[in-house]
């Protein structure tokens, strides 16, 4: 499949990529959970970065017309990209190692918060709706 177009598709892609590499059955679920806090902490650092970009260019309007800090601040959003990414491939590996339907758990959590009322306030707390 040259151009996956839905989840399921990528997933599958995903899956035989890992497969090919041994990756699926030579690992864990375990390790590939290991894997992916590793790639979270990626996340973070690339999060962390581009939110202080983003707080930069508000303080500082100027900056969004250089050119290097525009090419730092994509910089830091092609690493984004890439760790959600990586997330989604060792959480898939995960979940094809444990024989759990990845969507599956996907589904789950959103039929578990989708009726979850309330909001995040500027401060980083979620107040609940009573």
């Amino acid at each position: 499949m040259s151009n996956p177009t839905s989840y399921r598709e990528l997933e599958l892609e995903v899956i035989r990529w890992a497969e090919a590499r041994k990756i699926i059955p030579n690992s864990t679920p375990a390790a590939q959970a290991r894997k992916t806090v590793e790639e979270s902490g990626e996340l973070l650092e690339a999060a962390t970065a581009l939110q202080v970009c983003n707080d930069l260019a508000k303080l500082f309007p100027e900056l969004s017309n250089r050119v290097d800090f525009v090419g730092y601040r994509l910089g830091w959003l092609d690493k984004f990209k890439d760790a959600v990414g990586d997330n989604y491939v060792t959480v898939i590996n995960a979940c094809a190692l444990a024989d759990v339907d990845a969507v599956e758990c996907l589904a789950k959590a959103y039929a578990e918060i989708k009726d979850r009322k309330g909001t995040l306030m500027p401060n980083g707390i979620f107040v609940k709706e009573s």
